[in-house]
């Protein structure tokens, strides 16, 4: 009985609470939420017929023991007036009209009123929370969730889960002026989600009337990012629904990327290969040359070591990279603190510059300030052997650089790549990965505490490391970026840009984790209007590097000719800058899904 107590009490209890973070672990089932089982209904009923049958043998028992202290006593009462006398004792009414005069009656009297109103304590809120507060809170719950999308939504993106990727999409299509429909199949997460003013309906993953109700056919995206069997569930049942609708899936498994294929999506991410190939091109850059990280509306963004060229010691105005190659300096990167580029700028030995050109724009830089060979003299010590380890791995070998897998577990050793089995805080470890000779380390755990602590271990061997971190929350991010990180990327921002840039074309560029490079339609209230007079770095605090004048890319813009009106902008900006940018300009973003379509 405390048991099934207890159990009603908590559920109860997770019902009435001040909600929970999304993508936490359901307080209540599907079925328990849903609606009660008939299993459960029958236990129900069993434990109140069971409480009940106490109840009357404790009134029989009791009454039975009156009966025979009073007569000890001499006096003698009707079976019904010594019911009546142990519902009122019981229930601690005690009207006193009649009393026990011996010591034994009256203790038996204590006895029957802590009986009673003990049991009484377990009874009734059993029967209120089971049959009156429950149910009630099962109607509110299916009242106020929504069960299908609003009549008018189209164009919209379809989310399946939620977690810090889906989280960081709802950012990016409110920034878009994208409209976003949250599936959930969990009664109460879906109602605390509405709460928080999530847009969110309420139905079954594999279910095709939930996507009718979700007007899949009028959808721009369908988003599944769940384990592999139910990406493939997602994916068929959407598929066979709307068949012109896109769907990206993620994957887990390489082997399942085929699969999911088959089933019907359109585009699969494997977000460890995206982490992990992204934390690799981090690492490189480092000997002069220029390393492309990403590409936006044809403008080429890629990063370049400082450190051992003619450069070092000049400001950006004396270094005159605009004028001599016609490469644009978006920022400069010194260890872990991004700085906009100014002419007063003065590049450092452990500078990285974070350069905007053309690929033949790039070329001539490398060609003046590259270090021929020094490719071969790189090497990466990465620690993680996981997904993310091993693809920074692959993708560090395509290029030629060394890099040997500090990993504690054996079973995860792979050919092909050189491993060190053991615990990465043991600087013999480190010394036999080679960490004394290394370029670059990156630090793909999936915990942030012990990234953390490692970043900080080896930030204090090796200060002129480049030391690429990966951060899982993003309240972790600052604190990596403090003990001692060059760049910090995550599952979240690789995963969430990866995504958006398959659904609306290029359209961002992630540089590290809170900056990155993004394109916009030249706001309405802009167009006519220079760049000297626009103040956007004034009012928003984000850079534009170029502009799209008729489908040719202007970097280094000139500041004094006005914008188009069909034009674009480019621009760099930290995540709270690019918000702010929104909130300054609303509406800029949004473009037209057939126009997106047409770009991918």
């Amino acid at each position: 009985m405390l048991k099934s107590l207890g159990a009603t009490v908590a559920n109860v209890t997770a019902r009435l609470g001040a909600g929970r973070p999304p993508g936490s672990p359901r307080s209540l089932s599907d079925v328990s939420v849903l609606a009660i089982t008939s299993a459960q209904r029958r236990r129900q009923i069993r434990t109140l017929l069971l409480l009940g049958l106490v109840f009357v043998v404790m009134v029989a028992l009791f009454s039975a023991v009156f009966h025979s202290l009073m007569d000890r006593e001499g006096r003698s009462y009707s079976w019904p007036t010594s019911v009546y006398w142990t519902l009122t004792t019981m229930t601690t009414l005690g009207f006193g009209d009649i009393t026990f005069e011996s010591d034994a009656g009256r203790i038996f009297s204590v006895v029957v009123l802590l009986s009673g109103s003990t049991f009484l304590l377990v009874m009734l809120p059993f029967v209120f929370i089971q049959f009156v507060v429950t149910p009630w809170m099962t109607e509110r719950e299916r009242r106020r969730t929504p069960r299908e999308a609003p009549s008018g939504l189209r164009d919209h993106v379809i989310l399946t889960a939620i977690g810090p990727v889906e989280l960081a999409l709802i950012e990016r299509a409110g920034q878009a002026d994208v409209p976003y429909l949250l599936i959930v199949d969990d009664l109460v997460e879906a109602g605390q989600l509405h709460d928080d003013g999530v847009a969110v309906m309420l139905g079954a993953l594999d279910d095709p009337e939930t996507y009718r109700r979700a007007r899949v056919d009028h959808a721009a995206l369908v988003v599944a990012t769940r384990n592999d069997p139910t990406n493939t569930n997602i994916a068929f049942t959407v598929r066979e629904i709307a068949p012109d609708v896109d769907i990206i899936v993620s994957a887990n498994s390489p082997a399942a990327v085929d699969i999911l294929e088959i089933a019907g999506a359109n585009h699969v991410v494997q977000l460890g290969n995206i982490l992990g190939s992204a934390m690799a091109a981090r690492s490189l850059g480092l000997a002069g040359r220029s390393n492309v990280i990403g590409e936006i509306a044809g403008l080429l963004i890629a990063e370049a070591g400082a450190g051992g060229s003619s450069l070092v010691g000049q400001s950006l105005a004396e270094a005159q990279l605009r004028s001599r190659l016609g490469v644009g300096i978006v920022g400069v990167w010194n260890r872990g603190h991004f700085e906009i580029a100014t002419a007063d700028t003065v590049i450092e030995p452990s500078t990285l510059l974070l350069l905007a050109g053309t690929k033949k724009q790039l070329a001539a830089y490398d060609v003046r300030h590259g270090t021929p060979g020094a490719e071969d003299r790189q090497h990466t010590v990465i620690i993680g052997g996981g997904r993310v380890g091993r693809a920074a791995a692959a993708d560090l070998a395509a290029e030629g650089v060394s890099c040997t897998i500090v990993e504690q577990l054996a079973e995860r050793e792979r050919p092909a790549v050189q491993y060190v089995i053991g615990d990465a805080a043991d600087r013999s470890v480190l010394e036999a990965a080679g960490l004394d000779d290394a370029s670059a380390v990156l630090i793909t755990t999936h915990d942030d505490d012990i990234n953390v602590y490692l970043t900080r271990y080896i930030r204090g061997l090796r200060p002129d490391v480049r030391l690429v971190s990966r951060a899982r929350l993003d309240r972790n991010v600052t604190t990596l970026y403090r003990a001692g990180a060059d760049s910090v990327l995550s599952y979240a921002a690789t995963g969430s840009a990866a995504i958006w840039n398959h659904f609306r074309g290029t359209e961002t560029v992630l540089v590290s984790e809170g900056l990155a490079v993004f394109r916009t339609a030249v706001p309405k209230r802009l167009v006519g209007t220079t760049l000297a007079d626009a103040h956007v770095y004034r009012l928003t605090g984000c850079n534009v590097v170029a502009v799209d004048r008729n489908g040719v890319i202007e970097g280094n813009p000139d500041p004094r000719l006005p914008l188009p009106a069909d034009g674009e902008l480019i621009l760099v900006a930290t995540q709270e800058s690019e918000s702010r940018f929104s909130e300054e300009y609303p509406h800029a973003r949004r473009r037209r899904v057939s126009a997106d379509r047409h770009q991918r």
